[in-house]
């Protein structure tokens, strides 16, 4: 006799108290959620509804390759950010809500053109194109694969007309002035990379760190992105939490006006800004 597939209460419930019962209970639903093809919210509700024929052995699946480490954003293939959904993998560091800090304050000020350098997913630049539609803008990473990504990202937010990208190593390549400049960069020093967590680890080296300080790419940046600006121009970086007196020297130091270190919504210094003189 076939035995009948558990009902969502049941699965959570054996989810749960399996050997994978060690990743957060969340991970649990947002898996079994994307295993059932439903937004996790629509779990409470389903409770008592049987799971589809091999739902339970795939959300089992993903369980394990969570609790061995994989991102959930990678086992779901995407991660949303500032109310939109972005495709990701493993080749693009994960859009993580700190950095929509960034996105805030890039849109205080108005812009018609914007740099994003280091653009991995294409959130940033992406978001700010969407957000501001006369707005157009040029994204840059080293990585092909990278930029692949992000062009994907920005076809299916209907952005791509009004966005370009280039493989480059930061500002070499780029031609032209920005109203903005924007950069996540990686800022993890080397001295740093034991205590991450087993998922970070399992995203792209190169944007998690610079294998040095984890300023290196604030110097480059500092040094050749105010070329590329219009006279009244911002640049913006997110930085780590402990990085904000070091990258404000440094704006300061390459001639910006107005440097000042902002925090995200934890309380944490999470973006350096500086006004090119007019």
């Amino acid at each position: 006799m076939t035995t009948p597939p558990p009902t969502v209460a049941e699965a959570l419930r054996r989810l749960m108290a399996e050997d994978t019962a060690d990743i957060p209970a969340r991970d649990v639903r947002l898996l079994l959620a994307h295993a059932m093809g439903v937004d996790q919210g629509r779990l409470t509700i389903m409770a008592r509804d049987p799971l589809a024929h091999g739902v339970f052995d795939r959300a089992q699946q993903l369980c394990h390759q969570r609790s061995l480490g994989t991102p959930v954003s990678h086992l779901r293939g995407y991660r949303d950010f500032y109310g939109r959904r972005f495709t990701v993998n493993d080749k693009v560091l994960d859009p993580r809500p700190e950095t929509e800090a960034l996105i805030a304050l890039a849109l205080r000020q108005p812009f018609a053109s914007v740099l994003d350098l280091g653009t991995g997913s294409g959130c940033i630049l992406i978001t700010l194109l969407a957000e501001c539609p006369a707005a157009t803008g040029l994204a840059t990473d080293l990585s092909p694969e990278a930029l692949a990504v992000a062009k994907a990202n920005a076809r299916a937010l209907q952005v791509l007309p009004r966005a370009r990208f280039l493989v480059s190593d930061w500002l070499m390549g780029v031609s032209g002035s920005f109203d903005l400049i924007v950069s996540n960069p990686p800022y993890i020093a080397l001295s740093e990379m034991p205590g991450l967590s087993a998922d970070v680890l399992q995203e792209p080296r190169m944007a998690l760190t610079d294998e040095a300080d984890g300023l290196s790419a604030y110097r480059l940046i500092a040094r050749d992105a105010p070329a590329h600006l219009t006279p009244g121009g911002w640049l913006m970086v997110e930085i780590g939490p402990t990085q904000g007196a070091a990258v404000s020297a440094l704006f300061q130091a390459a001639g910006l006006d107005q440097v000042c270190v902002e925090r995200d919504l934890d309380g944490r210094d999470r973006v350096v800004l500086g006004q090119k003189p007019n």
